[in-house]
């Protein structure tokens, strides 16, 4: 059993139709050797930050780490837990017994961005970053817009592969300019290099304006200073003074993105250890399905 996602709505397709959506959707023919195509957040990497690699475990097995197509399709797919089966009336009374929590969660988020748009501001200092064309200010880094939404990428200098989730994060966000009609950006900024992050950039396949904060009290100043963490700033530029607006880090990032939207409304979810799931759902360490930074490069970086 597999599952996929069509618009709105979730399938799960039996085991009689797993082979076939492999290699329509996938495209591998059956018996194709993905090794180094499967994420190497399963195959183990040192470029993972200690906690991602702790949590994810030492290097797995080959029985465990599917190396062929046939390895995930046949009797590990086929015994995995699966809903009940019910009538469409018990179904749809069930679903609607969610929607009332679902509509009630987004009354909920509905209330906490109206508390959002509330928030005073602080006036921030003057910083100078550097761009791709040399040192801007805060100010300059709005490109004209009133509005900026800044994420502080960790950095480690001199690594060949940086941090995995900032990295996945990052390149979900490749058509940004409908902000423009909201009088808005979004942008990263980070403590390396400027030539170091436009490279790394580059290699990913990331499509976002970057900016280094190298040399300055900018990402200590928004509690993202060097090696000790990622967030979110937003600000507020009226002339050329900028205020900060708002901040988050943590799983707090995850209403910016629709990675985890996207999981969480499959019947198996992120299928992540921490997760609340009935017994026998697919479960595993944290961390361990996401892409690694290397995956990232192999999918969308740009070639030389």
């Amino acid at each position: 059993m597999i599952t996929c996602v069509s618009l709105v709505t979730v399938y799960c397709l039996d085991q009689t139709a797993t082979r076939d959506f492999y290699v329509d959707t996938l495209g591998f023919e059956p018996g194709t050797d993905i090794t180094g195509r499967w994420p190497a957040a399963v195959r183990g990497s040192a470029s993972w930050p200690d906690d991602f690699r702790r949590r994810r475990g030492s290097e797995p097995s080959t029985a465990s780490c599917p190396r062929k197509i046939e390895s995930m399709t046949s009797e590990s797919i086929a015994t995995q837990a699966k809903p009940k089966v019910v009538d469409a009336a018990s179904w749809r009374s069930a679903l609607a017994d969610l929607r009332r929590r679902e509509k009630a969660a987004t009354r909920e988020l509905d209330a906490i961005a109206a508390a959002r748009r509330r928030l005073p501001m602080v006036e921030m200092p003057e910083y100078t970053l550097t761009g791709p064309d040399g040192p801007v200010s805060l100010a300059d880094a709005f490109e004209g817009r009133a509005q900026l939404i800044v994420y502080n990428h960790m950095w480690d200098d001199g690594a060949e592969w940086q941090c995995p989730g900032c990295t996945g994060f990052t390149s979900q966000f490749t058509r940004l300019d409908f902000l423009d009609n909201y009088d808005a950006r979004f942008v990263v900024v980070t403590s390396g290099p400027i030539d170091e992050a436009l490279a790394y950039r580059d290699k990913v396949g990331n499509t976002m304006a970057w900016y280094s904060c190298a040399g300055t009290s900018f990402g200590a100043d928004v509690d993202a200073a060097p090696g000790e963490g990622f967030g979110v700033n937003v600000f507020l530029r009226d002339g050329d003074t900028v205020y900060r607006t708002w901040h988050t880090n943590g799983r707090g990032t995850e209403q910016l993105g629709h990675l985890f939207g996207l999981l969480d409304v499959l019947p198996w979810g992120r299928q992540e250890e921490w997760l609340d799931s009935p017994d026998g759902w697919p479960s595993r360490p944290t961390y361990s399905g996401w892409s690694d930074s290397p995956d990232i490069a192999r999918l969308y970086g740009r070639a030389d």
